[in-house]
């Protein structure tokens, strides 16, 4: 399965595990309080579900930056250490990729358009540039997190 490593707490933002009904996510979806966006600086000709890989690296700058681009669309973050970094935090749909969108989380350049995101176990793997393979499919991680 296609996988691509996204810088916390941008990782976060996409997989929301802080929503645990269906409900409300469904709701923070509908009220753009979840990221529907990946600003990325290339297109790609990717389409279909892809594992979200939380990056190992992040600074406090990148972190209090989000903070105040998260809160002024209504969104709190957890705090620097909680979130985790290194691995698979989640995973989502790549419905298309635009030049523009009108999303409250596009940023500019390349707006990967995203849908269907769920949060997954943590399980640690080596992020990489770009899309990659990873060795796990969403169901395989899935089923690891129920025995």
């Amino acid at each position: 399965m296609k996988a691509l490593s996204i810088r916390q707490p941008w990782a976060w933002l996409i997989t929301r595990p802080d929503l645990v009904s269906a409900e409300a996510r469904a709701a923070a979806v509908a009220a753009g309080l979840v990221k529907d966006i990946e600003n990325r600086t290339r297109r790609t000709n990717f389409r279909g579900r892809f594992l979200v890989v939380a990056s190992k690296g992040m600074t406090w700058d990148e972190y209090t930056d989000c903070v105040a681009f998260a809160g002024s669309r209504g969104v709190d973050l957890p705090p620097f250490t909680e979130l985790p970094r290194g691995g698979i935090v989640g995973a989502v749909e790549l419905v298309d990729c635009l030049p523009f969108s009108p999303s409250p989380w596009y940023m500019g350049y390349v707006a990967l358009v995203l849908r269907d995101a769920v949060p997954l176990p943590f399980t640690p793997l080596k992020g990489q540039l770009g899309f990659y393979e990873a060795p796990f499919t969403e169901s395989e991680l899935l089923e690891i997190d129920t025995l």
